[in-house]
């Protein structure tokens, strides 16, 4: 029988650029963030590794997003002045 975080991963990959996933804990963000999480998530050394970088180039991607939002919004309060 697969593991859970098999399954998990099986799972994401099919759903992957399709649709939107959500994960939540009860973990502190601390906890949460990056590598900790992946360890809760997929303990299998290689799906954790595989799984990583998609979170973290998520995580980025929402940075960027929020960059680019705050100077769009930036640039259009200096434009009304």
């Amino acid at each position: 029988m697969p593991s859970i975080g098999a399954l998990l991963f099986h799972l994401l990959s099919k759903l992957y650029e399709q649709t939107s996933v959500i994960i939540t804990t009860n973990l502190s963000f601390s906890e949460w963030a990056g590598v900790p999480m992946a360890g809760v998530l997929f303990p299998a050394t290689q799906v954790g590794l595989v799984i990583l970088p998609l979170m973290l180039f998520h995580q980025l991607q929402l940075i960027a997003c929020a960059i680019i939002a705050r100077n769009l919004a930036e640039g259009s309060e200096t434009a009304k002045e």
